[in-house]
């Protein structure tokens, strides 16, 4: 009987790869359209965190509408995706240090599994087995693409760390042993589809209970916060999506395996 992960890829085959870059750049689509809409709120609170006067918040908010709503397009037309990561990266690394983000443990790692979204992204978009010289096979152990997924795997699984409950009760125990299981099998690449598409279910899930924002009325601060961490999370869904879609890379246990 085929597994799971087998069954799912074909019948989702033709359409998994596409609604996994929509979810990884969901985040990025919903913050550049809340650029738009609140300008003035973002303008000012730069202003006022760095003092830096109207014209530089000004410039700060215009990269990052901009910049996440052409990156986005980019990805999802399939036109100059490596640009559109390279750009994508900048933005997290700019909001990373205009919001503070570097001194929040949890905020922090979140940004990291974001990226580690986008480095599958830059590793899907890349051509498999190219060679430099016609009819020189390139070895797969040297491929950037190899270590690209696997930098994005363990990022990826930081997202999970953030989620981890430190209580003595038993269900929060379970989900702390399933949990930290499943991470690690995605990151050494071992059993990898399975445990991401068992991460996604579990993390689609825990996202639609935790950050229900449409629960929340829009005039509280909540509603925008729960909305920002629910479009952050679904990007990390997204990324774990090209894993199950992918594979691994040859870098992973299961790639080992088929030397063995």
């Amino acid at each position: 009987m085929p597994c799971v992960p087998l069954q799912f890829l074909r019948v989702t085959k033709q359409y998994l790869p596409h609604v996994a870059r929509l979810c990884l750049i969901s985040t990025f689509l919903e913050d550049g359209i809340r650029m738009w809409f609140q300008w003035s709120e973002q303008r000012d609170y730069i202003d006022g965190t760095w003092n830096c006067g109207y014209f530089l918040a000004s410039i700060f908010v215009i990269l990052n509408l901009f910049g996440q709503l052409s990156g986005c397009i980019l990805v999802l037309s399939r036109n100059f995706v490596q640009y559109a990561c390279f750009g994508l990266f900048g933005i997290i690394a700019l909001q990373t240090i205009a919001y503070s983000i570097l001194w929040d443990l949890k905020f922090l790692m979140r940004n990291l599994a974001l990226g580690g979204g986008l480095l599958l992204l830059l590793a899907e978009s890349r051509s498999e087995g190219k060679s430099m010289f016609a009819g020189v096979p390139t070895m797969r152990e040297s491929s950037p693409k190899q270590y690209m997924q696997l930098g994005g795997r363990v990022l990826l699984v930081l997202m999970f760390m953030t989620l981890l409950h430190f209580d003595l009760n038993f269900f929060s125990i379970l989900q702390n042993i399933v949990g930290t299981a499943l991470i690690i099998l995605v990151a050494i690449g071992f059993k990898t589809k399975l445990a991401a598409l068992t991460l996604v279910i579990w993390l689609f899930g825990i996202n639609i209970y935790f950050n229900a924002f449409w629960t929340v009325p829009a005039y509280k601060p909540m509603h925008d916060f729960l909305k920002y961490d629910f479009f952050q999370t679904m990007s990390v869904i997204g990324g774990l999506l090209l894993v199950v879609a992918l594979g691994p890379g040859g870098v992973s246990m299961d790639e080992k395996k088929k030397e063995w």
